[in-house]
């Protein structure tokens, strides 16, 4: 590893040094974000290691024209704070330049929300082309494409010619806009919407991750480890009847699925196929499918925080998003390597995230012990897998943050921006079949800052707003 590549590795947070001592590094992704606040890459989170990176260690042509304005001349490795005062310099530097040769300046990229390193990515302002349609307004927000949009989206049925004809009828777009949001609230509470099988649960599977084979209840599979269809009940809860979205993550109660056409969700205090007691309750994290699924018989569960992370706040640390390095990560205190070059950028986040499950147990010990918490878990049924695993805290960090627990991982994460822009990228993709192009970025941003700051953490004033806007609304 030569000394130049470690000063734009410490960038991305993504290369080590030569010394231990430095592994963990100022994540150039702040420094970037603070030079341009109100990029789209920045609002709300920060850009993956990948906007500058092929894969960490090589650079994308955009890293490497950055890598020649910082601090030019001067001995490397840099320390943390020369690196610091030296980028926004650099990033001035490459304004102006087309990296990826796309005839877009690196500038104009990062402003609009597109990839300065990627040939692929760049804004288009290409002019509606639709021409002249007797049915709708072409490139426009049109009220009656809308009606159809929202029957079949959220009802799953077209309208017939009788009720687009009763639509038309309404005197004024007013009236019709009042008609649809009553058409939405109608199409909510169908079990084409929420019932079993229903859009939400769908919404639910990369998140829930079902196996038949290994269910219990209803619907047993043939190895019948835990229900599943709590974990959509909640779920599916959380997002309908106006609830609290974040009670996902950080609901101490459950949810109970009962009845059809509608179905409904009721919160409940306990469930005979859950187990954590209350105070290490939080949410879908501390399921019995959960622990059985993404714990199973691992001593700390990596596993579980990574898919915790992906599902609910929309960062794969596999393809370098979300990296918050942790002064003196990772630890390795179970001896998986986990300090190795090719491990320990990754491993400086995913560890402090993996800590607070050190006492949730999945399929580990005797069977009565299944999908609980555990005190001194790691102690009582890993004491002979490593001198240091019982040192394993159950403290960690999240986005910087220190938590003491998992209930508390749960409330950061719930609170964070990231889980906002999860959310509604979740039913973005859903009801417009792409994530938010840059053109759209103004309208999904107003989108899921108003679910918090408008509508409260509610899902169902949101889709109303969603349905208002012009990526929604114009064929």
């Amino acid at each position: 590893m030569s000394q130049l590549p470690q000063s734009i590795g410490k960038w991305l947070g993504l290369m080590l040094l030569a010394s231990a001592s430095a592994w963990a590094k100022p994540p150039a992704t702040a420094v970037f974000c603070a030079k341009y606040p109100t990029a789209p890459a920045c609002v709300g989170t920060l850009p993956a290691c990948t906007y500058c990176h092929v894969a960490a260690p090589q650079r994308n042509v955009f890293g490497a024209a950055i890598e020649a304005w910082v601090a030019p001349g001067a001995p490397r490795p840099l320390s943390d704070g020369d690196f610091s005062m030296a980028l926004p310099g650099a990033l001035g530097s490459v304004e102006s330049l087309d990296s990826d040769g796309d005839n877009v300046s690196n500038l104009v990229e990062i402003q609009r929300g597109t990839l300065p390193g990627d040939p692929n990515s760049f804004p288009t302002d290409i002019p509606c082309a639709g021409g002249s349609n007797p049915q709708f307004k072409v490139c426009q927000y049109d009220l009656r494409y809308v009606y159809r949009k929202v029957l079949l989206d959220f009802c799953g049925f077209s309208p017939t010619y009788g009720m687009m004809r009763t639509f038309q009828a309404l005197a004024t777009d007013d009236l019709k806009r009042t008609y649809l949001d009553g058409e939405l609230d109608r199409c909510l509470g169908t079990d084409f919407w929420r019932g079993k099988n229903g859009v939400l649960w769908k919404l639910a599977h990369p998140k829930i991750r079902p196996v038949g084979s290994l269910k219990s209840g209803e619907d047993q599979g043939q190895i019948p480890l835990a229900d599943y269809y709590d974990d959509y009940a909640l779920f599916a809860y959380s997002h309908t009847d106006d609830h609290d979205v974040r009670s996902v993550l950080t609901a101490d109660f459950f949810a109970q699925r009962s009845g059809t056409n509608p179905t409904v969700y009721t919160a409940v205090p306990s469930l005979p196929t859950q187990v954590v007691d209350q105070p290490h309750r939080a949410g879908n994290m501390t399921t019995s499918w959960t622990l059985a699924y993404f714990v199973m018989f691992t001593a700390l569960p990596r596993n579980a925080a990574s898919q915790m992370y992906r599902a609910y706040l929309g960062l794969d640390i596999a393809k370098q998003e979300g990296i918050y390095s942790v002064a003196n990560e990772p630890r390795d205190y179970d001896a998986k390597g986990v300090q190795a070059p090719a491990c320990a950028a990754c491993h400086a986040t995913l560890d402090p995230l993996s800590y607070p499950y050190r006492n949730y147990n999945g399929l580990t010990g005797p069977t009565n012990q299944f999908g609980r918490y555990v005190p001194n878990r790691l102690e009582t049924f890993f004491a002979n897998q490593g001198p240091t695993l019982a040192m394993t805290p159950e403290s960690g960090v999240i986005f910087n943050q220190p938590v003491s627990s998992l209930t508390q991982w749960g409330q950061v994460a719930a609170n964070s921006d990231a889980f906002l822009r999860a959310t509604v990228t979740d039913y973005w993709k859903l009801l417009l079949g792409h994530p938010p192009q840059p053109e759209e970025n103004a309208e999904f941003v107003a989108l899921w800052q108003a679910l918090k700051t408008t509508h409260n953490y509610r899902v169902r004033p949101m889709l109303h707003q969603l349905i208002r806007t012009e990526a929604y609304g114009a064929p």
